[in-house]
């Protein structure tokens, strides 16, 4: 089986991040963490609308009001796409300069799960994971973290899958939707450069758990106890997250980056930072909402 991906919007991203699909408005919104942009794809015309944020845009989720829950360097906010009105939600290490916010995702709880990263060369396991809940509290859930990554739960909201991307390592968690509470962590799968160090990821409605092999310019489908189902290379070296969406959740959206590539390769791949989009083989569902209203 393959995956006949097509450039979606070619956008030329630094690192392209966070998709999301808004069943809606049929907008799928994804970011440029150090362009500091947030964008807007309108799916049935193709046309485009982008925001530009005063920091690195690390993340983002659809709220209940319509709004988005954005994640910035050291803070999180809600984000009105109609007015462009911005409000402080919380700081999340704010006190430490060597990281910033990476991959977020709201989760089954309504809640905005968000991880931080060693934005150094060097990087270290200085990092965590955090809940953010409406009212804006905060609460570490995990640490010892270099670059956290690869938030993504089950359609049934009971599993919650996570990553470390200079782990290289995928976790699974038992998750109560309810509380947002964790339980049993289970190490799944340790990969490679080759197999591709896990970056984004996302789940599709038969429970396997999709993750964008950032190294490896390739997406693969794991099983919920880790195994390795299937691996599709895809047109850009550097995927970064793909998520499910269109009608029927049966598109497949990828984001990817054209970071630090040489100009040789850039030549050979130059939709590096492209948003893209192939037919999916199984079916997603709805992305869950922050719970603001």
């Amino acid at each position: 089986m393959t995956l006949d991906f097509t450039v979606v919007a070619d956008v030329a991203c630094g690192v392209g991040e966070s998709p999301v699909y808004d069943e809606t408005t049929r907008q799928l919104y994804f970011v440029d963490i150090p362009g500091c942009l947030v964008y807007a794809v309108d799916l049935p015309t193709r046309q485009r609308r982008s925001w530009r944020f005063e920091s690195a845009v690390g993340s983002l989720g659809l709220a209940a009001s319509g709004r988005l829950v954005v994640a910035l360097r050291d803070r999180v906010i809600l984000f009105d796409p109609q007015t462009g009105e911005r409000q402080d939600l919380c700081t999340v290490e704010a006190d430490r300069p060597e990281t910033r916010l990476n991959d977020g995702r709201v989760g089954p709880d309504g809640a905005f799960w968000v991880g931080t990263m060693d934005d150094r060369p060097q990087r270290q396991p200085i990092a965590a994971l955090y809940r953010v809940d409406p009212s804006g509290r905060v609460e570490r859930k995990v640490e010892g973290l270099t670059v956290s990554n690869g938030l993504a739960w089950t359609a049934d909201g009971a599993t919650m899958f996570h990553t470390d991307s200079r782990g290289p390592w995928i976790d699974r968690w038992r998750f109560d939707p309810d509380t947002g509470a964790m339980s049993d962590r289970t190490r799944i799968a340790t990969l490679d450069e080759a197999t591709g160090r896990p970056d984004g990821g996302s789940c599709d409605a038969e429970g396997f758990y999709w993750s964008a092999g950032v190294s490896a310019g390739r997406l693969n489908r794991f099983s919920a106890d880790g195994q390795l189902m299937e691996s599709f290379p895809v047109p850009v070296p550097s995927p970064t997250m793909p998520c499910f969406g269109g009608a029927d959740y049966r598109t497949l959206y990828l984001t990817s980056l054209r970071g630090a590539h040489p100009p040789e390769v850039l030549d050979r791949v130059p939709r590096s930072g492209s948003l893209l989009a192939a037919a999916a083989p199984v079916a997603g569902f709805p992305a869950w909402r922050f719970r603001d209203a």
